[in-house]
Formats: C-alpha cells, sequence, structure tokens
C-alpha cells in the first residue's frame, strides 16, 4: 500500500482550511485516510501549522511520499530537517546529542524568525491605523474650517459707515470737557 502524507481541504468557499493526513495513495482527496497528523490554516497571517510532530516524523521514516505542498509545510515545520539529522546518526556522522543541538539551534532561529514576521506585520498594521487616523483628523478639520466659513457671514460696511468712520473726530476732540464746577441750577 502507497503512503501519502498530503492535506484533506476543509472549511467554506474562500476560506480553506486543511488537515494534513497520512492517507494511501488510492483514497479520494477528501475520503478515507489512515491518521490525521495536524492542520494547516492559511487565512491568518502568517500560515497556522499545527503537527504532531513525532508521528509525523515516523511517517517520513517508514517511506510515506509527500505532496509538494505537504513537503514544504514538513520543511517549515523542521521534520524533514530531524529526518536528515537521523539519517546522519545511521551513518555515524552524527551522534545523539549533536543532533539534538542542531535542531535545537534551528527550532530557535525559526522562532525567531516568525516572531519577527508577526511583530513587523503587527507594528506595520498599527502604523496604517495611525495614518489613516491621522488623515481622517486633517480631513474633519478641514470640512469643519468649510462649514464655519459657511456659516459665518460675511459683514459688508456701507459706503455711509465708511464715511462715517473716516470723518468721525477721535473721542479725545469731540466731546469738550464740562467743568465740574457748574452744578445744576438750584431752587
Amino acid at each position: 500500500m502507497a503512503t501519502k502524507i498530503r492535506l484533506q481541504r476543509h472549511g467554506k468557499k474562500g476560506k480553506a482550511f486543511y488537515h494534513i493526513v497520512a492517507a494511501d495513495s488510492r483514497a479520494k482527496r477528501d475520503g478515507r485516510f489512515i491518521e490525521k497528523l495536524g492542520t494547516y490554516n492559511p487565512n491568518t497571517n502568517p500560515a497556522t501549522i499545527e503537527m504532531n510532530f513525532d508521528r509525523t516524523l515516523h511517517w517520513v521514516q517508514v517511506g510515506a511520499e509527500m505532496t509538494d505542498t505537504a513537503r514544504a509545510l514538513l520543511s517549515y515545520k523542521g521534520v524533514l530537517y530531524k529526518n536528515h539529522l537521523i539519517k546522519g546518526i545511521a551513518k555515524g556522522a552524527l551522534n545523539e546529542a549533536q543532533v539534538e543541538e542542531k535542531f535545537a539551534k534551528w527550532v530557535e532561529e525559526k522562532a525567531a524568525k516568525i516572531d519577527a514576521k508577526a511583530s513587523g506585520l503587527s507594528k506595520a498594521a498599527d502604523k496604517a491605523a495611525a495614518d489613516r487616523l491621522k488623515a481622517e483628523a486633517e480631513v474633519s478639520a478641514a470640512r469643519a474650517k468649510e462649514i464655519e466659513a459657511k456659516n459665518t457671514p460675511e459683514v459688508e460696511e456701507t459706503p455711509a459707515e465708511e464715511a462715517a468712520t473716516e470723518e468721525a473726530p477721535s473721542a479725545d476732540e469731540a466731546t469738550p470737557e464740562a467743568p465740574a464746577d457748574e452744578a445744576p441750577a438750584a431752587e
């Protein structure tokens, strides 16, 4: 029986997610499978891949073939790298401690890359949101000025008022001071 590690489609139209399964190569794509190894959700950014590492490694070691997408996912999670290192033990090039050390280092580097991408995406989203808010505030301020200008009537001086303001004497010249000594006539 030829065994394949492949994806089984689930989800709704336009929002697919996949189960990673080990199945007989003759079975239908979404049909019978031998074992469910994990899930893959390409709708998130970065994509979410959850996998039973040990069982997946077992299927790779016993010779299960992989589809191209499944191979890419297993490589991303390190299953193929771990299999490569284990084959190094069989050939005598490495020992168990070296394999674990190399794989742990690889996992740390991979986790750092994923965290950097996720934080970069969140920073970009925050910056985009701040830029949108700033643009909305500028548009709102411009609209407020337009409304204020529209609602404030312009005061135009008539020709008579202009003449009165030009010919009117200043306050000092217009009113002579009345003597303080004069009191109203008393009876």
